[in-house]
């Protein structure tokens, strides 16, 4: 074997991984459809108090806080839908989603991402535990599940004024991703606009 065919078999192996690595970035680079959820309509909630309210961003697991749509196909497995995305990590977009509606109310002096000052006078904590799709086997669409426990603390001293739950759930028809889309949609609105008043109620 002479040298020209030795040299030839050695770099073979490595250009198959170059046109792998190319396949890879070309595929990353691929456009997703983007996707974000509406702000819900809330009840103005009386009369408007001056109170400064933080809306902290709230804090999920790795699964959760990014900007893939997650479907779980069975209790341990994570995947995404193919080809689209949220708007924005679901944390962001979330609170993005708590800063408009509590505005919305109009009961606050002021809502914000961080406070106009050293501190506000309340903050408002809380944690995702779920935002999923869940579908099975046989199944023809996907059960939607949001679920944020939410954590009021008053600034001036860090106490936790009050804890609560909010969680719901819809049913999607199918797996199609606007579909899917609009049942989280349904979903995360039941959510903000029952945890808004219990947020109002709690900062005075």
């Amino acid at each position: 074997m002479n040298a020209r065919v030795r040299l030839l078999l050695l770099l073979l192996p490595l250009l198959a991984t170059g046109c792998s690595a190319i396949s890879a970035l070309e595929d990353a680079s691929e456009p997703l459809e983007v996707y974000e959820l509406r702000t819900p309509q809330v009840q103005r909630a009386g009369t408007r108090r001056n109170v400064e309210v933080v809306v902290e961003e709230p804090v999920g697991s790795g699964a959760l806080a990014v900007e893939r749509i997650m479907i779980r196909p069975a209790p341990l497995q994570a995947q995404y839908l193919p080809g689209v995305r949220w708007a924005d990590p679901v944390p962001v977009m979330l609170q993005t989603l708590l800063v408009r509606s509590l505005t919305e109310a109009g009961a606050l002096g002021s809502v914000g991402r961080r406070p106009l000052g050293t501190n506000g006078d309340y903050a408002v904590l809380s944690e995702l535990t779920d935002f999923q799709g869940e579908s099975g086997e046989g199944v023809s669409g996907a059960t939607i599940r949001v679920r944020l426990v939410f954590r009021i603390v008053r600034e001036r001293n860090a106490t936790v004024v009050a804890t609560r739950a909010f969680s719901a759930t819809e049913q999607s028809l199918s797996t199609d991703a606007v579909a899917i889309v609009e049942a989280f949609d349904r979903a995360t609105t039941r959510v903000i606009a029952d945890a808004v008043p219990w947020i109002v109620s709690h900062t005075r």
